[in-house]
């Protein structure tokens, strides 16, 4: 998982200063106070293509958290350089905002609009660290580690961003069109995934492509922001829900306009197209099948990051086209804005018309799926967790025994899928708690002084939770699944195969009457006369498959189908060498030497079959 733009991400430290007035100390002390911006804090001007009819200005504090202001209040906070205080900062305003802005106007803004927003530095603090409100998401990426820093960054995109020049896009997607003819048309895709499931060190190696196809994911990210005229920040990993996800630092393209956004969205995808084209280049080099399933596996990728649900690429590139940065942060202003004889939220009526249809649009979409999917897996709740555990137990202890067995490969795999199994589970319960506790958050906040409303949506809760108990318990909602074999069992090592036992089809009768069966136990006889080996073996199979004594069916051999005899038991079943009346039929008797006595036997005699 990917996130284009980071807004609690780490950031590169130091102010951005702008314009080219040479800036000395304050000759004297004048009396008015003196601010001084946060540590870390970045001016990054205006946001290009904004879906606001007033136009809006970024910053971005040290800890990463993005700020829009309005035009004034940026130009206050461009003026602060540490030195100028608030009457010769009013000054530097009132030529370019157009409009008298006295010194007491710029300390009211300061201290009323940018300190709490942890722009400036509070009067009086002597140091420069400053805190503010940040933007408590539910679906953000947590626990930032960086991977590639910004210098290393800037390298990495500066060497690839030719790939986005219009020719080469333009050749990349012509070649990416022929190439899924001949693999989905032609050659086949599944083909070549089931060769590899079927051996775990091809497995091994079709994740480690996997990884390095997210890796280079980010630089298409990263590449197309310097492309574009921005500058890409660091690339990292971190936790998205309990997912590990990977992110690329792009905060530098809200100054640029729309289309450079739009493209720094979509080169993630695009890079993905590239990497599938190396991998079949790869296959047509080496003929190994793991690279086409590895491209099998990466459309699954480009599908996941283009959806608009939650924040992966698809998301930042619907709101970047209504040029609005935070799309959840309009659900609640939009719903509000549908309500009758309520007035319109000021975040909805600064949109534009064209952005408001795109996010009204956006948020009718997702609402319902929403509530729609979350109703779903509360009703499946029971056979879902029943389903999960058991083949969490089972992957587990399969997965223990293959490495006990000295299969790593195969641990390995098994490994794999436990986390697969670990972290969807883990993800529900943690989305589950957060969003119960916003919940309820909530609604303690909207019921404030209002006591009866509060014990109806309490008491309305509590019913609707018993109703589903009850469900649960009364066994109304779908059992949960029997136990099926592995569509790949290498991916689930140890994890039982059940296969149904296939019906034997019974022989046709016979024809003509046949003789009865003798069946002798005990030792042959090593030198006296007897059935051919080919006859002996046939009736052998014939009464060890049956596990009774049956007709004879066929004068040539069978495999036997029966459990495997003890090894201190033998049984040879002697019959006719063929289903003639005329034929002579052998007897223990007739087998033993005059030196050894005969071995003890018994003779069971079937009636014939009726003749068909």
């Amino acid at each position: 998982m990917t996130e284009s733009h980071i807004a609690q991400g780490p950031g590169p430290t130091g102010t951005a200063v702008y314009g080219a007035d040479v800036i000395g100390p304050a000759p004297f002390d004048t009396g008015f106070p003196v601010p001084r911006l946060g540590a870390g804090l970045q001016l990054l001007g205006e946001y290009k293509g904004s879906g606001t009819t007033e136009p809006r200005y970024i910053v971005r504090r040290g800890d990463g958290q993005v700020v829009q202001l309005s035009r004034l209040l940026y130009l206050v906070a461009r003026a602060i350089d540490g030195r100028r205080d608030t009457e010769a900062i009013s000054h530097r305003v009132s030529g370019r905002f157009g409009r008298e802005v006295s010194a007491e106007n710029v300390h009211y803004l300061i201290e009323n609009k940018l300190q709490p927003l942890g722009v400036t530095v509070p009067f009086g603090q002597e140091d420069d660290q400053v805190t503010g409100p940040t933007a408590d998401l539910l679906l953000v990426l947590k626990g930032h580690r960086v991977i590639f820093r910004e210098r290393q960054v800037a390298r990495i995109a500066r060497s690839l961003a030719w790939l986005h020049r219009p020719l080469v896009v333009a050749l990349v997607l012509a070649t990416a069109v022929a190439m899924e003819i001949w693999l989905f048309a032609l050659h086949g895709a599944m083909t070549p995934v089931l060769q590899v499931l079927e051996q775990p060190v091809l497995m091994l190696v079709v994740f480690a492509l996997t990884v390095a196809s997210l890796v280079f994911h980010e630089f298409g990210h990263a590449s197309a922001c310097r492309y574009g005229g921005a500058r890409p920040g660091a690339i990292g990993c971190g936790i998205f829900l309990i997912w590990p996800s990977m992110y690329t630092d792009v905060t530098d393209v809200y100054r640029i306009g729309r289309g450079g956004r739009m493209r720094t969205d979509l080169g993630g995808v695009y890079f993905n197209v590239v990497f599938i084209l190396a991998l079949a280049g790869g296959y047509f080099v080496t003929g190994q099948s793991f690279f086409l399933a590895a491209i099998y596996l990466a459309h699954f990728e480009i599908i996941e990051q283009l959806m608009p649900a939650v924040r992966l690429d698809g998301y930042y590139i619907l709101g970047d086209l209504a040029g609005v940065p935070d799309l959840f942060g309009k659900i609640k202003p939009i719903l509000r804005s549908m309500l009758p004889g309520r007035p319109v939220p000021p975040e909805v009526s600064d949109l534009k018309r064209s952005a408001r249809i795109i996010v009204t649009v956006w948020v009718l979409t997702m609402v319902p799926l929403l509530l729609a999917e979350l109703g779903y897996v509360l009703w499946n709740l029971p056979r879902l967790l029943e389903t999960s555990l058991r083949s969490l137990v089972e992957q587990l202890t399969g997965t223990g025994s293959a490495f006990a067995d000295g299969q790593f490969a195969a641990g390995t795999v098994g490994v794999i899928g436990s986390l697969m199994l670990v972290f969807p589970l883990a993800g529900a319960a943690y989305l589950s708690v957060r969003l119960g506790g916003r919940l309820v958050r909530h609604v303690v906040r909207a019921t404030e002084g209002n006591l009866r409303l509060r014990l109806l949506i309490g008491g309305a809760t509590l019913a609707g939770a018993a109703a589903l108990c009850a469900a649960w318990v009364g066994g109304v909602t779908p059992k949960p699944l029997p136990p099926q074999p592995p569509i790949a069992p290498i991916l689930q090592p140890g994890v039982p195969e059940i296969r149904p036992l296939r019906p034997v089809a019974p022989a046709p009768l016979p024809s003509v009457t046949t003789p009865p069966v003798t069946v002798a136990v005990g030792e042959p006889s090593a030198t006296g006369p007897s059935a051919s080996p080919s006859e002996s073996g046939s009736a052998g199979a014939s009464a060890s498959a049956s596990g009774s004594p049956s007709p004879a069916k066929s004068p040539s051999p069978r495999p036997s189908r029966s459990e495997p005899e003890p090894s201190s038991t033998r049984t040879t079943a002697t019959a006719g060498p063929s289903p003639s009346e005329n034929s002579p039929t052998a007897s223990p008797s007739d087998s033993a030497t005059p030196s050894e006595p005969p071995l003890p036997s018994f003779t069971v005699s079937f009636p014939a079959p009726l003749p068909s």
